[in-house]
């Protein structure tokens, strides 16, 4: 699987309950946070949803 480093970029403030939550299993707790996780399609859909607030970088 394909690893990427996503990185929150803005605040949650004013965010849905359900972005909130995707962005705590990702496990982003504030701003300019990141973290290394394997790409799935569960975790790719949770990406999704926050696309907005978080940067994506693939990594190597």
């Amino acid at each position: 699987m394909a690893k990427v480093k996503v990185t929150q970029i803005k605040s949650k403030n004013g965010s849905t309950q359900r972005q909130r939550a995707n962005l705590a299993s990702l496990g982003l707790r504030r701003m300019h946070q990141s973290v290394e996780i394997e790409l799935t399609p569960v975790t790719n859909g949770m990406i999704q949803k926050v696309l907005h607030l978080v940067k994506v970088e693939e990594i190597n």
